[in-house]
Order: C-alpha cells, then sequence, then structure tokens
C-alpha cells in the first residue's frame, strides 16, 4: 500500500535522508512511502518546475492515502504546496492523515508575529484583516478535511524542540494508515 509523503521537508538540507527516515518507518509498519523527491527531475531543465508538479501528481494518483507535515512553515501556518496536496488527495477520496510539531493555535501564532490586535471580539492583523480564530491547529479547512476524510490532525503534546527531524507524529500517523489500510 502506498503512502504519499508531503510537506516542506523537501526543503531542509538534508531532504534526502528525512525522505529516506520516513520511508524506513512507512516500510516498517507495511506500507509503501512515496517521497516527492524521490522523482527524477532535471532541475536545469526550462520546465523543471512543471515536471516536479507532474511528478508528484503521479505519485498522488498512484496513492492509497497522503501523510502531511503542516508543521509552520515560512510563517504561522503550513506549507501552501503541502496544502494543495492535502486537498487533492481529499477531493480523490483518499485517505488523509497529517501532522504538526507545532501544537499551538493558528491565531496565537499570527500574534506572535506582532501587530494582532482584539476588535469587537475578534482579532484582526495589522492589516485590519481578520485572523481565523477558532482554537485550531492551523486553517479550519484542513483541520476538518482530516477529520472527514481520515483521522484529526495528529500533535505532540508541546512544540517538538527540533520540528523539523522530529517524527514521532509522523509514525503515529504511519500506524493509523497501516490500521486502516492493510486491516491489521
Amino acid at each position: 500500500m502506498k503512502i504519499y509523503l508531503a510537506g516542506p521537508d523537501v526543503f531542509l538540507p538534508d531532504a534526502i535522508e528525512i525522505g529516506r527516515r520516513k520511508a524506513a518507518i512507512c516500510a516498517a509498519h507495511g506500507l509503501t512511502g512515496l517521497y516527492p523527491l524521490d522523482n527524477e527531475i532535471d532541475l536545469a531543465a526550462h520546465d523543471a518546475s512543471r515536471q516536479i508538479f507532474a511528478g508528484n501528481e503521479a505519485m498522488m494518483d498512484e496513492a492509497a492515502a497522503v501523510i502531511a507535515n503542516l508543521t509552520p512553515f515560512r510563517g504561522p501556518g503550513a506549507d501552501a504546496g503541502t496544502v494543495y496536496e492535502l486537498g487533492y488527495m481529499a477531493g480523490r477520496g483518499k485517505l488523509c492523515l497529517a501532522y504538526s510539531n507545532d501544537p499551538s493555535a493558528y491565531a496565537d501564532r499570527v500574534a506572535r508575529g506582532g501587530g494582532v490586535t482584539s476588535e469587537g471580539g475578534s482579532l484582526a492583523d495589522a492589516h485590519g484583516l481578520t485572523v481565523e480564530d477558532f482554537g485550531l491547529t492551523d486553517n479550519l479547512m484542513m483541520i476538518h478535511a482530516l477529520e472527514l476524510h481520515g483521522f484529526p490532525l495528529v500533535s505532540p503534546a508541546g512544540t517538538s524542540a527540533d520540528v523539523w527531524h522530529d517524527l514521532a507524529a509522523f509514525e503515529t500517523c504511519v500506524r493509523m494508515a497501516a490500521a486502516k489500510l492493510l486491516r491489521i
């Protein structure tokens, strides 16, 4: 059973090693992890970005499920590409699992960035735009998509010391996927 491994992990300096570790965890539970960097892409080609997109979609089409790393990336929320991949898989009726190594509420993370005020019972950012404040770890569309298409978001009790290399929440997702897909 194949699982697409979505997340901003591909941008880490040790991205290949992280992918190998994740694939090994999947294999230990009887699953095959499909990591985006397993695609062979000529990054010097004029259409490299299109090749990456097509390769990742082909992997998702091949997979029975997705495990998405929704740990905040370059801001208070999840990586935009990972969010697309989660939506793509949910839209195809595939099993969706995700984790975040930062369990704090989205609104709290936005507030840590500064410039958030409370106006009329709701939060607003420095531009006067409403900040989603439902006490959820990230945008409500992702959190509820997970509940409807798989399992609730997996997070540790506190923020991991190394959010990019701590794979405990990932392994919890793998165990849940194996139990559901392999009926063990």
